[in-house]
Parts: structure tokens; sequence; C-alpha cells
């Protein structure tokens, strides 16, 4: 029994340098794990990829809204999710909390799902990544470079930084993201200090009940808005698919806690990053994408969301910032933004895949391992480079002209692996709310706050199933031109066999190593743990 009445459940263990490799403890203080949080979520990456497909595929004008809604929705789901990281810290962060709330084989089931969209995260990055530098490439030198020898370089060198210190890539993340959010502040401020554009500030467009509005046929304009062809009006969008993307803009600020064993003072630490970051990347996205909308005015934000996602942007910086010179700094720091978002979920993907190995007796002396100097997940690091390197080159390959970059790596290889890792993520954050209800008023493991412990989970689950909702409700439209392929045909499947897997994997230990079993989700850092 702890000093606060806590009940120690069975099984829990804490961890022990004799017992078996750790992480490096106190290798990030709060800035970095900040930093890294916020570099999964890529401010730059997320608006620039997301806001224009939200506008031309998804609620149109209507977009910020969308954020404003996923800022809420994020928020209650938060609150509670730090409840638990206030009394347990673990690098499996979802797969840890959820065994401790609703047992090992749910743990394992959902941590199988929160690996898998970890995994796939990295390689959606890379496809983005390597469409943005092509871009930037080809408007620098005139050179087209192959997608592919770019995608390949970057993952080598995201794999050569996730070997070593930690502490190495948290400083390299928090000057890139210092530099991302100065110029898309700049930006939005620009757009706020003149009044707006052709259609002034357009207040409507963050008005949370507009988010559910579906973009109509020729952009709901008159004259509705074309492109190109008169006759070929914007076509209909869906504000499910708007929605969708809001929160995949998120993605990431959860991995505050997958951070935990290597912060210096988890307890406090990962709780103040976590809201922090989701509640500033809320107002800044929400910010962000309603000054890109009114500064561009609605027709032309609608135009080019639909034939030249980037010039959203970049048009207004030239415009507003001054010329050419911010258009070339805005399409670094697109590069340099993608590639810290791949590195921080590289991180993230090595530490759960980690967290599940040292807890499995024929994986823990390899992908349980830490590096013997840098004390870094370094198998799981570079088992994770290997899969990013195949999916990137079975996209390359697979894929119908798969060797253009917008259709290899933007269309197939971003899009589809995003929407197969938001999917499966939305799913566990759902499964998580309940274990916080769970561990709190049916265990009773500690006593909680009604508010943090149980309105919020419920009002978080709710909304998080609503979005699950409504992504399947509409995931042949999100799938977009790649919605005809095999993947795409197969990520429900894809989602519910790896959790199927878990199930089935847990049942097997409880079965035939129950000793083991026992130790599912349970491995956690002494400092922050229940004490018996």
């Amino acid at each position: 029994m702890s000093t606060d009445g806590a009940i120690a459940l069975p099984g829990d263990h804490q961890l022990t340098t004799k017992e078996q490799s750790r992480l490096k403890a106190g290798a990030v203080g709060l800035f970095g794990v900040l930093f890294m949080a916020l570099a999964n979520a890529a401010p730059i990456t997320a608006m620039t990829g997301n806001v224009p497909i939200a506008i031309a595929y998804g609620n149109g004008i209507y977009a910020p809204a969308g954020y404003v809604v996923a800022t809420i929705v994020l928020t209650l789901f938060t609150i509670g999710f730090v409840s638990m990281a206030r009394y347990i810290t673990t690098t499996g962060a979802f797969y840890g909390f959820i065994s401790h709330g609703l047992g090992q084989i749910w743990g394992m089931a959902a941590g199988f799902l929160a690996t898998l969209a970890y995994v796939v995260f990295e390689g959606s990055l890379v496809g983005i990544l390597a469409y943005f530098a092509n871009d930037a490439i080809n408007t620098w030198f005139g050179i087209d470079v192959n997608w592919l020898l770019i995608a390949i370089i970057f993952i080598v060198l995201v794999g050569v930084l996730g070997y070593f210190d930690i502490s190495i890539a948290a400083k390299l993340l928090g000057f890139f993201l210092v530099c991302e959010v100065i110029l898309l502040a700049a930006l939005a401020l620009s757009v706020l200090f003149h009044g707006g554009g052709p259609d002034g500030l357009m207040a409507s467009s963050v008005n949370p009940l507009n988010a559910f509005n579906s973009l109509p046929e020729g952009g709901g304009l008159t004259p509705p808005v074309m492109i190109g062809d008169p006759s070929a009006p914007i076509v209909a969008g869906a504000a499910a698919l708007g929605l969708f993307f809001a929160f995949w803009s998120w993605i990431g600020f959860e991995t505050t806690a997958v951070y935990g064993e290597e912060s210096k003072n988890p307890r406090k630490i990962v709780p103040q990053a976590t809201l922090f970051a989701v509640v500033a990347l809320g107002l800044f996205y929400s910010f962000v994408s309603w000054m890109v909308i009114a500064g561009n005015g609605a027709n032309a934000a609608i135009d080019k969301s639909a034939t030249n996602s980037i010039a959203v942007f970049t048009d207004l910086a030239a415009a507003n910032l001054g010329g050419a010179w911010v258009v070339n700094l805005y399409l670094f720091l697109i590069v340099s933004g993608s590639f810290a978002c791949t590195l921080a979920f590289h991180n993230a993907a090595s530490r759960y895949l980690y967290a599940i190995g040292r807890e499995v007796p024929a994986l823990s002396g390899n992908l349980g391992a830490t590096h013997d100097t840098h004390k870094s997940p370094h198998v799981a690091s570079i088992i994770q480079t290997i899969i990013t390197i195949v999916l990137t080159i079975g996209f390359y390959l697979l894929t119908p002209d798969g060797s253009t970059v917008l259709q290899g790596g933007y269309i197939f290889e971003y899009g589809l692996l995003a929407l197969l890792g938001t999917l499966a993520i939305l799913i566990v954050m759902a499964i998580c709310s309940v274990a916080v209800i769970w561990y709190f008023w049916v265990k009773k493991v500690h006593k909680g706050n009604v508010f943090t412990t149980l309105i919020a989970p419920v009002a978080g689950f709710l909304g998080m199933v609503y979005v699950i909702y409504l992504l399947i409700s509409n995931i042949a439209f999100a799938g977009g031109g790649a919605a005809g392929s095999l993947f795409f045909t197969l990520i429900p499947a894809m989602v519910v066999i790896t959790f199927a897997l878990g199930l089935i994997f847990a049942l097997w230990l409880k079965a035939k190593q129950p000793a083991t079993y026992a130790e599912i989700g349970r491995t956690v850092l002494e400092e922050a743990h229940e004490r018996v």
C-alpha cells in the first residue's frame, strides 16, 4: 500500500538496472520533451500538408473550425491521459497505461496497434518529406531528383540520429521547431494586421459549429470556383475528411509520455508538456489556418488548395513578408520541419518496439536492449529504419506511376500510411480513455478527481468514437486518388488483424508463460511508480 492509499497491482514490476538495460534517465528536461512532442506534430508540415487538403476536399473555408473541434476533443482526452501519467511512467505510454487500467490482454492488443501506428507514421512522413524536398530542389536548382533517392538519404540520416543519445535529437528538433513556428506566426500576424484579405477576416471560419459543413460542389461560392476549364468546378468535399486531417495534424503530441523514462522529472514534466502541447497546438493551428484562408480570400483559398497547395502559404508569404527570399526560407523550413517530424516519429516508434521487446524474454536481449554508451534503443531503431526503407521502396515500385513523387510519395505513401496510422491511434486513444476511468473508478488504484478522471475521459472517448465513425463512413473519400488500391482496401483489415494478434499473443502468454504475462505493461520507472 502506498502513502496515498494506492493499491499495488499484481505483476507490477519496478525497473532496476540489475534486471535489464534501461533508457538514459534524466537525458531531457521539460523543453526537450516538449520540443520532441511538438516536432512530432510538426506545425509547418501539418499546416502546409493538411490544411489545403481540408479546404479543397473537406469542410472548405471552415477548415479552421475543424481545428477548434479537434482542440476541444483532444484537450478533454489529454486531461485524463495526464492523470495516468502522474502515477505511471513508462516508455510504452498507451501500452503501459491501458495495461494498468484494463489489464494485460487489452494492453498488449493496444500496444500492437499503437506500435503499428508509430511504425507507419515514419514512412508516411518520409513520403511528404521527399515530396517537399523534390519541390524545393526543383525550385532552387531546376533539378528533378528521384524521390526514392531523397527518401533513402533522409531515412538513413534519421536512423543514425535515432541510434545515438536522445538529447542530440532533442536539440536538433528544438532548433527547427522554433524557426518554423516563428515563420508561421509572422505570416498569420501579417494577415491579422492587414485586416484579412479580399473577404476580410472571415470570422465564421472558426465557428466550431461550421466544422461539420461539407464543401459544396463549386466551393459553395458565387460564382463557383473553377479549376482551369470552366466546365470543371471544384468537386464537393466531406466534412469528415476535414476533421480527419485536423486530428492527424496533432498526432504525436501524446509521445510526451514515451519520453518519460528519459526525462528529469517525469511526474511533473510529462503532464505539463502534454497539456501545453495540446492547447498550444490547438490555438496555433486554428489561428494560422484561419489567417491563411482569410489572407487568400475564400475563392483563392479553395482554388489554390485544389491546384497548387503549397502556394496557399508561399504566395501569401511572398506578398506579406517580403518577396522571394521568404518563399525560399519557407521551402527550406518545410523540408527541415518534415525531417524533424520524421525523426520524432522514428524515436517514438523505436521506443514502442523497445517497450514491448523488453518484456518478452526471447526479445529482451535484442529488441528490448539499449546501447551500452548512449542508452538508446539502438536495435529497435535499426529495425524501425529497415521497416521504413522497405515500405518506401514498396510504394515506389508497386504504386502505379510510383516513380512520380506526387503519386508515389505524396498521394500513396504519405496519404495511405497517414490514414492507416491515424485510424489505429484514434482507436487506441479511445481505449485509453476507458482505461483511465477503469483505473481510477473501477480498480480504484488511486482516488480520482471527478472531472479529470471521469467526466473528461468520457467526453474524450465519445469525441474519439465520433471521429472514428466519421472516418470509417467516409473512408473511400479519404483515400482520394489512392482509394482504388489494394493497400487502401486492406487498411481496415490491417487494423483489425493487428489488434487481434495482440489479443492472441497476450492470451498465449497467459496460458503458456504466466510469469511473462504478468509483466505485460508493468515495467515502469521506479521513481514515478506507486511504491509498495
